[in-house]
């Protein structure tokens, strides 16, 4: 294999992470939900760890799509 299809096969893989990032986005959204109507009253409590869960599953596909990024065009 050479260098350019490796290249393109490894941001292929980390292309990977901005998917799976956004099936946890939706998981940390989609259980606050299904609390939030369990408990009503509680949600209010509830809505700054949401946020902290949104936030470091966003970050994670934003570094996987820098790393398929940088292997794309700057290795």
């Amino acid at each position: 294999m050479d260098a350019e299809a490796a290249k393109l096969v490894g941001a292929g893989l980390a292309a990977i992470g901005v998917g799976l990032a956004a099936l946890g986005v939706g998981n940390v959204f989609g259980s606050f939900l299904e609390s939030a109507l369990r408990n009503p009253a509680a949600a209010d409590g509830q809505q700054g760890r949401l946020f902290i869960g949104f936030a470091a599953a966003e970050l994670l596909g934003l570094l996987a799509f820098v790393v398929a990024m940088i292997l794309l065009f700057v290795a």
